[in-house]
C-alpha cells in the first residue's frame, strides 16, 4: 500500500489575494486544544488589529444628549416616569380628540354636582351636540325656572369642564305621550274618543 502525504501546504491553503497569518503572535505551545486554541487565536487577531491602528477606544462623551441615548433619565421627572392614571388618560383623550367628547360624559355623570342637587331632581341632561346642550325638565315650571337661571348654569358648567363644551342650553318641558307609531303618520286629529 501507497503513503499517502495528508500534510497540507501553506500556499494551497491560502485563497487567493489572501497573506498568511503572522503565526509569531499564536503560542508555539502544541498542548491547546480547542477552546484554549481559540482564544488564544483571538487574542492574537486583537493585537495585530491594535498594531494597524484599527479598533481605537472611542472617546468618551459626557454631553446630555449621549445620556438621554443610554435609557435612563437620571434624578429629574421625566415622561417615562410612574404617572398617576388620571393624568395618562386625560394625556390620550387630548391626543386622540377624545377631550370634548369625556368632557360631555362628565356633564352627564356630575349633573347634580354641577346644578346644584335641587336642580338636578327636578332636571336631567339628555342630549350634548355640537356646543348645545339639550335639559328635560319635570314640569313647565322647572323649565321656565331653568330657562331663568340659563347664564348661571352656563357659567357652571365652563368653570368646571372649561367654556367651550356647552355653548347653548336648549330646555324642554315634560314629554308628552307621542301617539305616532313607525315612521309615517297622516296629518290630523289624531286618536279620538269613540265610545260615545
Amino acid at each position: 500500500m501507497d503513503n499517502v502525504d495528508n500534510s497540507v501546504t501553506e500556499n494551497s491553503s491560502k485563497p487567493a489575494g489572501e497573506s498568511a497569518p503572522d503565526d509569531s503572535s499564536l503560542p508555539q505551545d502544541s498542548t491547546l486544544r480547542g477552546a484554549d486554541l481559540a482564544r488564544a487565536a483571538l487574542q492574537a487577531a486583537r493585537e495585530q488589529t491594535k498594531a494597524r491602528g484599527r479598533g481605537r477606544p472611542r472617546k468618551k462623551t459626557t454631553s446630555t444628549k449621549a445620556r438621554r441615548r443610554r435609557g435612563w433619565s437620571g434624578a429629574g421627572t421625566d415622561d417615562r416616569d410612574p404617572q398617576p392614571l388620571g393624568r395618562v388618560a386625560s394625556r390620550i383623550a387630548a391626543d386622540h380628540g377624545w377631550a370634548e367628547r369625556l368632557a360631555g360624559g362628565r356633564i352627564f355623570g356630575g349633573w347634580a354636582a354641577l346644578v346644584g342637587d335641587e336642580i338636578a331632581e327636578h332636571t336631567k341632561p339628555v342630549a350634548l351636540q355640537e356646543g348645545e346642550l339639550t335639559v328635560q325638565a319635570e314640569s313647565t315650571a322647572w323649565a321656565t325656572q331653568l330657562r331663568l337661571l340659563q347664564r348661571q348654569i352656563l357659567q357652571r358648567i365652563a368653570d368646571a369642564l372649561g367654556k367651550d363644551v356647552v355653548r347653548r342650553i336648549k330646555v324642554q318641558g315634560p314629554a308628552a305621550p307621542s301617539w305616532r307609531y313607525g315612521p309615517r303618520h297622516i296629518p290630523g286629529r289624531g286618536p279620538r274618543d269613540t265610545y260615545g
